[in-house]
C-alpha cells in the first residue's frame, strides 16, 4: 500500500478523534457555564423566597416557601424608583455617547504621526492614571470651581474620559484602519475633521461597541459620585436609591421600637435578605438583558485592535 493510501486511511480516524475532542471541550464548557449560572440562579430564587425560609434554612436553590415581600419592599418607593431609573438611563446614555465622541477624537489625534502634539497629549493622558488628586480635591473642584454640585453633569463628567479606553481606541485606529485610506483622503483634499467623521469614526464601530459597553456599565453601577454630590431626590440615580433602601431596612431591623403597622405593611417580617436579592436583580437586570446584543462587538473590539494584521 502506498504512502498516499495510508494517509487516506488515517484521515477519517483523525477526524473522529478531533470530533471527540470537540465534544469533550463542549462538555467542559457546559459544566463551567453551569457553575457560573448557579450564583445568578441563587439570587433570582432568593429574591422570591420567603424571609423566614431564608432565616431558618439559609439560601437554597429551591426554597421551602415563596414570597413577594422582598420585591414589595423595593417597589414601595414607587414613583421615586421610576425617577431614579430615568436619571440612571439618561446619565448612562448621555455619558457614554459624549465619552465615545471625545475619546475617539482624542485617540485619532494621538494616532496621527504627523500631529506635532501627539507625544505631549499621550504623556498628558497617562498622568491621571499614575497620579490622583483624591476625593477631597475632586469635590472642591467640582463644587467650588465648577459649581456642579447637585447637577446631572457631575455624574457624567468624571467618568467620561478614561486612559485605558483611549488607549484601546488609539490601538484600534493604528492597527486596524489602513493608513493608505487616510492618505488617500488627504490627497483628495479632505481635512482632519472630514477624515475622522467620514472614514475613521464609521470604521471604529467594533471598538466603540466594546468601549461603550464598559462605559455604560461604569455609569450604571456608579454610586460614589452620586453619594458625594447629589442631594435632591429628583436627581438621585438608581444605585443611590437602592443604597437608601438597604439603609432603611437595616434601620428597621436595628430599631426595636418599630411600629407594628410597619411590619404589617411588609408582610409581618422585614425582608432583609430577600429585599437585598431583589435589589440586585433591579440593578443588574437591564445590563444582563443588554449584554448579549453587544457580546459580538465587545469581543471583536477588544481583540482585533490588539493584533496588527
Amino acid at each position: 500500500m502506498s504512502k498516499k493510501n495510508k494517509n487516506l486511511d488515517l484521515a477519517p480516524s483523525r477526524r473522529e478523534r478531533k470530533g471527540f475532542g470537540q465534544y469533550v471541550l463542549a462538555f467542559i464548557l457546559l459544566i463551567y457555564t453551569l457553575f457560573c449560572f448557579l450564583p445568578i440562579e441563587l439570587v433570582l430564587v432568593s429574591a422570591f423566597a420567603d424571609e423566614m425560609s431564608i432565616t431558618n434554612d439559609g439560601f437554597r436553590f429551591i426554597p421551602t416557601q415563596w414570597s413577594m415581600n422582598g420585591f414589595n419592599a423595593v417597589m414601595k418607593y414607587g414613583k421615586q424608583l421610576f425617577v431614579s431609573y430615568g436619571v440612571t438611563i439618561f446619565i448612562t446614555v448621555a455619558g457614554t455617547a459624549l465619552g465615545l465622541l471625545v475619546m475617539s477624537m482624542y485617540a485619532y489625534a494621538i494616532s496621527r504621526p504627523d500631529f506635532r502634539l501627539s507625544k505631549f497629549l499621550s504623556v498628558f493622558l497617562l498622568i491621571p492614571m499614575l497620579f490622583n488628586g483624591g476625593t477631597l480635591s475632586g469635590y472642591i473642584v467640582f463644587t467650588s470651581m465648577y459649581g456642579l454640585k447637585d447637577t446631572l453633569a457631575v455624574l457624567i463628567l468624571p467618568l467620561m474620559v478614561t486612559t485605558m479606553n483611549v488607549i484601546i481606541l488609539r490601538t484600534y485606529i493604528a492597527n486596524s484602519i489602513p493608513k493608505e485610506l487616510m492618505e488617500a483622503a488627504k490627497i483628495d483634499g479632505a481635512g482632519d475633521w472630514r477624515t475622522f467623521f467620514q472614514i475613521t469614526f464609521p470604521l471604529l464601530k467594533p471598538s466603540l461597541a466594546a468601549v461603550g459597553f464598559m462605559m455604560a456599565t461604569a455609569y450604571w453601577n456608579d454610586w460614589q459620585n452620586a453619594l458625594i454630590f447629589i442631594t435632591s431626590d429628583s436627581k438621585k440615580p438608581l444605585q443611590l436609591l437602592l443604597i437608601s433602601i438597604q439603609k432603611s431596612i437595616e434601620f428597621l431591623l436595628n430599631n426595636t421600637n418599630v411600629p407594628s403597622i410597619v411590619k404589617a405593611a411588609m408582610g409581618g417580617t422585614i425582608p432583609q435578605y430577600s429585599a437585598t436579592m431583589a435589589t440586585v436583580l433591579v440593578v443588574v437586570g437591564p445590563i444582563v438583558i443588554v449584554y448579549p446584543f453587544f457580546q459580538k462587538y465587545f469581543i471583536k473590539g477588544l481583540t482585533v485592535g490588539s493584533v496588527k494584521g
